[in-house]
């Protein structure tokens, strides 16, 4: 890879405001590692958990499990007032906002997406080594796809 952008870090705090959790539409691609964590810690069969949490999406050749939203577009998990109800199990996509590559490819998709979460570039300052391993831990750990 060339010289990153984040060369000499990226600040980036959670305040717990939700907006990467709610209002918008979106997916929360799981894992293999995901969906065991998330079994144990909501003591549930894998049948229960995908017919009350998931929906399958087709993407291309591929078919992948993602978490169900509320009507309104928040998380399945989330609660008003009280933020995740699985914070201890949430995904690796959640743990590893923001960075994400499409946000950490540049710095301009940092800044855009800085518009619209509070935390970014306030707080502690993450060292380069420490985004790249959140974004190999999303290479290792990737969504996992079903059969058709």
């Amino acid at each position: 890879m060339g010289k990153e952008f984040y060369s000499k870090g990226l600040q980036f705090e959670c305040t717990q405001c939700g907006h990467c959790c709610r209002h918008e539409p979106g997916y929360v691609f799981l894992s293999e590692k995901d969906v065991i964590n998330l079994l144990s810690y909501l003591s549930i069969s894998q049948d229960e958990f995908i017919k009350k949490y998931c929906r399958i999406v087709d993407v291309g050749f591929f078919r992948r499990v993602s978490l169900i939203e509320k009507p309104n577009n928040d998380c399945i998990f989330w609660q008003n007032g009280l933020g995740c109800s699985v914070y201890e199990a949430r995904p690796l996509q959640c743990r590893s906002y923001p960075f994400w590559s499409a946000i950490v490819d540049s710095k301009e998709s940092w800044q855009e997406e800085s518009q619209s979460c509070p935390g970014m570039n306030h707080g502690k300052l993450y060292k380069e080594e420490e985004i790249q391993d959140w974004l190999k831990g999303r290479e290792l750990d990737p969504p996992f796809d079903i059969d058709s």
